[in-house]
């Protein structure tokens, strides 16, 4: 996908510099007299840079949490295709301390896409840490890449070891109450952190069956089998033992979960599936006409949220965001299914999370 470029910058910015000073203050000025009239509801927003053993290269990640002071806010995650969510940027937490959110995006999405959830999260008395992928994020999405589930959960955990260190945000995380949160192939990796075991050749005899199938595609355009990957980055136990329980959404291939590890979960589990037991695709339904997986964990909870899709999950979406997919030839990714309000779903996810997390519910964002 390409956006329009921004105009280039000449020698005439020397000569702008006292109206772009003005602008500049006064902009500040709006800003700070919006966060008067918002007091300290905005969330605070704030980045890491995460290194690990993983990775050749450092991860982006951002926190998300009740702010304790005011300072200048910003909507994070806008685009030209999606609405941006805003925040207060860098302001001290709040007293107190707080359960801690892992988040993982799907793929080919990014951390502050899902800036509304994180907010809304943060707005009920929660800290949201999240990372981007890499080569499976936005503008880096990688079939071959992708296909290392392995390093995405390894890097929710090289992301829990920097905050838990960091001296102002560490101490504020209850450490009883841990949890990753995923969406799509990120609800994988969420279920995979908590020890749920898959096996990739499961997923390579579907997409053999349905090569059109939505993920198929993606990883049939990038060549790869999972018939024959190296399942050292696919099959196996990676759970991390500091996280409580976990929270997927509409998490890929959940058919492909051993039944031997979904049976011996102990730790609570949120599965939220867009859509209902009519409508929901076989590589994301959790339900009864689907892998049945929220049947087979012992301590599972599941709730269905319609009418909505799987991209329903995704930010606001701008006016024209439907023409510039259609002009660029992408997924409908701003076409909800009829009858469908994205916000209103928004609404209900933040609240099914709420609870399961025992935070403050039913509050106006």
């Amino acid at each position: 996908m390409t956006f329009p470029k921004l105009p280039s910058i000449s020698g005439a910015f020397q000569q702008m510099k006292p109206v772009l000073l003005c602008a500049g203050l006064a902009a500040l000025l709006f800003a700070q007299s919006m966060n008067e009239s918002h007091g300290v509801e905005l969330p605070g927003y704030d980045r890491f840079d995460i290194r690990s053993a993983h990775r050749s290269q450092l991860m982006q990640a951002s926190v998300w949490y009740p702010a304790g002071s005011r300072t200048y806010a910003v909507p994070v995650g806008d685009s030209p295709l999606f609405h941006g969510t805003r925040a207060l940027i860098g302001p001290k937490i709040a007293e107190g301390k707080y359960p801690l959110v892992v988040l993982s995006h799907g793929s080919g999405g990014n951390m502050d896409n899902l800036g509304w959830l994180s907010s809304g999260l943060a707005q009920r008395g929660a800290i949201v840490l999240a990372v981007n992928h890499p080569g499976s994020t936005s503008g880096d999405s990688s079939p071959r890449r992708s296909a290392r589930f392995s390093d995405r959960v390894r890097d929710l955990s090289a992301a829990l070891d920097v905050f838990l260190s960091d001296p102002e945000f560490g101490p504020k995380v209850d450490r009883s109450m841990i949890y990753p949160l995923g969406f799509s192939l990120g609800g994988s990796a969420a279920l995979q952190s908590v020890g749920l075991e898959l096996k990739a050749e499961k997923i390579g005899d579907y997409c053999a069956e349905n090569p059109v199938a939505p993920g198929c595609d993606f990883y049939g355009k990038g060549g790869v089998d999972f018939r024959k990957v190296d399942i050292g980055f696919t099959d196996g136990s990676y759970g991390d033992p500091r996280f409580s329980g976990t929270i997927a959404v509409d998490p890929g291939w959940p058919f492909a979960f051993t039944r031997e590890s979904l049976s011996q979960m102990e730790k609570p589990v949120l599965l939220i599936n867009l859509g209902n037991q009519d409508t929901l695709p076989e590589m994301v339904n959790v339900g009864e006409r689907g892998s049945g997986m929220a049947s087979l964990l012992p301590n599972a909870t599941h709730v269905e949220i319609a009418p909505a899709e799987h991209f329903t999950f995704l930010a606001l979406c701008k006016d024209k965001a439907h023409f510039i997919l259609m002009e660029e030839g992408d997924d409908p990714i701003c076409d909800d299914p009829e009858g469908a309000d994205r916000a209103a779903v928004h609404r209900q996810v933040i609240d099914a999370i709420s609870g399961f997390l025992k935070l403050s519910v039913g509050r106006d964002d």
